[in-house]
């Protein structure tokens, strides 16, 4: 059996940690091997919303051109891919050595908050860097269209792969926002009501998030990204309203049995199955 995190001495936590991240550090090596092979494959899904963009252009008589600038760029820029790659194919692993690292120290009701967030928050990130993929392309051709006539584009494949990266993590960390007001609520920081008086003021913030995280902050792809987050806000409130009146049903059944004197049998539940 397992030992508690507060049963284990100072030097089996460092091992336990060494132990972790050595297999966190494998499984990041091993997933950094697999993009540096499907490097071509990768890169030309990173550079696809870039290459519509430039079809759209070279129909209107523009030129924007995708450049590596230095000698070593080629290497380098393979390397960053391959990094991003591994990181990303690993993250099931790394994460659950993260997770077998802290849950010694949970109790086991947080155990199943912790699994359950964490099962909620992967598709609504992918649903955030999704939404991302399909905005960029929008994005860059109103950032182009700024562009003087005579004036040709020549973008650094490092600063295009930044903006993508960025782009793509801001969308998906927005998409996270609601799942941290229904982790607030459990954790009986905030509750329903609370949210529900502060309305205005969430719609006036989510709009501003997302004239900020856009990359053009046109009406357009701003209301792309703010219409989702505020229904997700609209499901997060909804669940945080649900679960305060569970704890409501849940604190006046147990304080009708403390009324109880210690004679006195506990009424019971008509209605439940025999």
């Amino acid at each position: 059996m397992a030992k508690s995190a507060a049963a284990m001495p100072l030097t089996e936590h460092l091992r336990e940690l060494r132990s972790r991240l050595v297999k966190a550090g494998l499984a990041i090596a091993i997933g950094m091997v697999v993009g540096w092979t499907y490097y071509d494959q990768i890169f030309a899904w990173l550079s696809r919303p870039f290459e519509s963009v430039v079809d759209q252009a070279r129909g209107d008589g523009r030129t924007i051109t995708l450049a590596l600038t230095g000698v070593a760029d080629p290497f380098v820029l393979q390397m960053q891919v391959a990094a991003v790659a591994g990181l990303v194919l690993s993250a099931p692993i790394w994460l659950y050595q993260l997770w077998r690292f802290v849950t010694p120290g949970l109790h086991r009701h947080e155990k199943r908050w912790a699994i359950g967030f964490a099962a909620v928050a992967t598709p609504l990130f992918g649903a955030g860097v999704l939404l991302a993929y399909l905005v960029l392309p929008y994005g860059l051709e109103i950032l182009f269209g700024f562009t003087p006539e005579g004036v040709e584009n020549i973008v650094s494949v490092d600063r295009y792969l930044s903006f993508f990266l960025r782009t793509i993590l801001v969308f998906g960390v927005g998409f996270l926002a609601p799942l941290l007001l229904v982790l607030l609520n459990f954790a009986g920081i905030l509750t329903g009501a609370r949210l529900i008086s502060w309305w205005r003021w969430i719609i006036f913030t989510v709009f501003i998030f997302a004239a900020v995280a856009t990359p053009t902050g046109d009406p357009i792809n701003l209301m792309l990204l703010a219409g989702p987050l505020l229904i997700l806000v609209v499901i997060a409130v909804g669940v945080c309203v649900l679960n305060d009146r569970r704890r409501a049903r849940k604190r006046a059944s147990e304080d009708d049995f403390s009324e109880l004197s210690d004679d006195e049998i506990s009424p019971l539940d008509d209605s439940a199955p025999i």
